[in-house]
């Protein structure tokens, strides 16, 4: 609702903060610029917990000090924004390490068979529900059923958290996204698991990507996993991979639905689909559906 509650805790959050708001409430009221502080941003990942904090005038002698203090003795990452995206930077701890990581538990034969471990910086988008991710994953990967010498195409695909799993089955992957920062760091993540087979790409996925060389190159598989506004210029345009298996992924079934609607006009068939409880206590859920030419 609109209204404010005082609360002590909060169960939806990571517990390493979430648990501490007291603390936190407490932290923020001791700095010189308390009524500047316009938001805190919370990124989780198994080693540590970044908080971002937006503040909309300079931090006084002392403040940072502060900080320093709360993020050694709750083993967290300190990072400031004092402008817009491109200003913030990680004041604790004092390192050069502004990424974040999560693990994937997929083995990686070109890395020694270790699991998948991919980047991210605390602002980029990623997936809050660890645990649905990877069973989400799982579950992508097996309906695609990608074979070793099979050329795989995942669109929207933000940093590569399918494209990289992908990359581990097939014999190549083209990931295409329409943040070039995101293609950044999916390149990023495919040299940190030392693939080879995987290339990124930012294109413009709501207009005609049709002449893009990448989309002359031909696949035997397709994964979306578009925002809430759906992939309708995508699936419009599918039909000419002559793909033979597609899996959508959607935050929204409204316009999975209505996609699925132009795929099957296009000459695929629904073999199945399901929703993953992503997101608790809310009235959203992930939906994920397999079509075959």
């Amino acid at each position: 609702s609109r209204f404010l509650t005082d609360i002590e805790r909060c169960e939806v959050l990571d517990p390493r903060i979430g648990h501490h708001l007291p603390e936190l409430r407490a932290l923020i009221g001791s700095l010189s610029i308390v009524r500047h502080v316009a938001h805190i941003e919370v990124a989780a990942c198994e080693e540590t917990v970044a908080l971002i904090i937006r503040h909309l005038a300079p931090l006084a002698d002392g403040d940072e000090s502060k900080l320093h203090e709360f993020g050694q003795r709750h083993k967290l990452a300190i990072y400031l924004q004092p402008g817009d995206a491109s200003s913030v930077h990680k004041i604790w701890p004092n390192d050069a390490h502004e990424r974040l990581f999560y693990q994937l538990p997929v083995t990686n034969p070109a890395n020694q068979g270790r699991d998948l471990r991919l980047a991210f910086h605390p602002l980029d988008f990623t997936q809050v529900n660890e645990d649905i991710n990877r069973q989400m994953i799982e579950r992508a990967l097996s309906w695609l059923d990608v074979q070793p010498d099979e050329r795989v195409l995942d669109l929207f695909c933000g940093l590569g958290n399918f494209t990289i799993p992908l990359a581990t089955k097939a014999a190549a992957v083209v990931g295409v996204e329409g943040d070039a920062k995101m293609v950044e760091r999916g390149t990023e993540n495919a040299s940190l698991n030392a693939l080879d087979n995987v290339c990124f790409y930012a294109t413009n996925l709501q207009a005609d990507f049709s002449g893009e060389a990448w989309a002359k190159e031909g696949f035997d598989k397709v994964l979306i996993d578009p925002p809430r506004s759906g992939a309708l210029d995508v699936v419009n345009n599918l039909a000419s991979f002559k793909a033979k298996r597609v899996v959508y992924v959607s935050c929204n079934p409204a316009t999975l639905a209505r996609d699925a609607g132009v795929l099957i006009d296009k000459g695929y068939r629904l073999v199945k689909a399901g929703v993953m409880d992503m997101f608790p206590h809310t009235t959203h859920v992930e939906s994920i559906a397999l079509f075959e030419m």
